[in-house]
């Protein structure tokens, strides 16, 4: 049994498919598939059912499953003890995020990063703050971007960094909220919503904010990608809210909302104080503004002035 195996076995349990997970695994799908063929075949049981859609484990499959994240973890620890040695000239790091996080230009920081360390893979995944949690809990990301609405996290996981995002109602073009600029959240119990779907940080928070407020929202349309439940709420089908850079990036009216005020709550979270792989630990000093990298690097946006708070110490 092979490491290569292994990651190959785990990157289509994470990408739910064979040619997901030969895409993330840079890789052409035929040899991807042989090398799953050849584990199943040391190992003598199917791992995959393949007769749906979707690829899901077989009983032989989910017994290999957390060996397979044991041994890869411990060929990371190898990997990443060589990478310290090496001076982070290699190595690989993995960070999570929420499809709608606004408070950090992720792609400009990782540029940054990039330019320091060029031979550093970077992985980044978006997914719901669950899935990351448990894929940060796991091992399998070193850092992430959650929007943990006032829940703790769970035991081992750190918070590095927080920020407030201000959240406002996006409209379509000439609607009668737009014009207003403003308005309470008692008067929106007429008007149409588009909502991310359940599990997202977004979604979990505005569906706290309506029920403090007694609103009850007649969602028409729920929606897994940013970009459209832009155009939906563009072309009409509803209201949503969003942050703010999101309807400005847009071009959408951002209507401020009163009574209360909404907002959310994003955290930079890993395990630990302090990242084992050399390669996490410099990225975090990157997000985090500390280390000499830092000195020439623009400062990434933020939700508010202000409202980004690092670690002491």
């Amino acid at each position: 049994m092979e490491i290569r195996q292994l990651r190959h076995f785990m990157a289509v349990v994470t990408e739910g498919g064979f040619t997901a997970a030969a895409r993330s695994e840079l890789i052409v799908q035929s040899a991807l598939s042989t090398s799953i063929r050849n584990l199943e075949r040391e190992l003598g049981a199917d791992l995959f059912d393949r007769t749906g859609r979707r690829v899901v484990l077989t009983e032989a499959g989910r017994a290999l499953l957390p060996q397979a994240r044991a041994l890869l973890a411990g060929a990371r620890s190898a990997r990443e003890a060589v990478a310290a040695v090496a001076g982070l000239h290699t190595g690989r790091v993995a960070i999570g995020t929420i499809q709608t996080l606004t408070c950090v230009d992720l792609p400009g920081e990782l540029a940054v990063f990039h330019r320091e360390f060029p031979g550093v893979q970077v992985s980044v995944r978006d997914a719901t703050v669950d899935e990351l949690t448990a894929a940060l809990r796991a091992g399998e990301l070193d850092l992430a971007y959650l929007a943990p609405d006032a829940r703790e996290l769970p035991e081992g996981l750190t918070v590095h960094a927080t920020w407030h995002e201000e959240l406002v109602l996006i409209t379509a073009p000439g609607h009668p909220l737009a014009a207003a600029g403003r308005t309470l959240i008692s008067d929106l119990a007429e008007e149409p919503f588009v909502d991310f779907r359940a599990g997202t940080g977004l979604e979990t928070a505005v569906r706290r904010l309506a029920a403090h407020c007694g609103l009850r929202r007649r969602i028409t349309c729920d929606v897994t990608q940013a970009g459209l439940l832009v155009e939906l709420v563009r072309a009409g089908i509803g209201v949503a809210f969003v942050p703010r850079p999101i309807g400005e990036r847009a071009g959408l009216p951002c209507v401020t909302v009163r009574q209360p005020d909404p907002g959310r709550t994003v955290v930079l979270a890993g395990r630990g104080p302090r990242p084992r792989n050399p390669a996490a630990a410099a990225l975090l000093d990157r997000l985090t503004c500390r280390g000499e990298t830092v000195r020439d690097a623009a400062p990434a946006a933020a939700g508010r002035p202000g409202d980004r708070r690092p670690p002491e110490g």
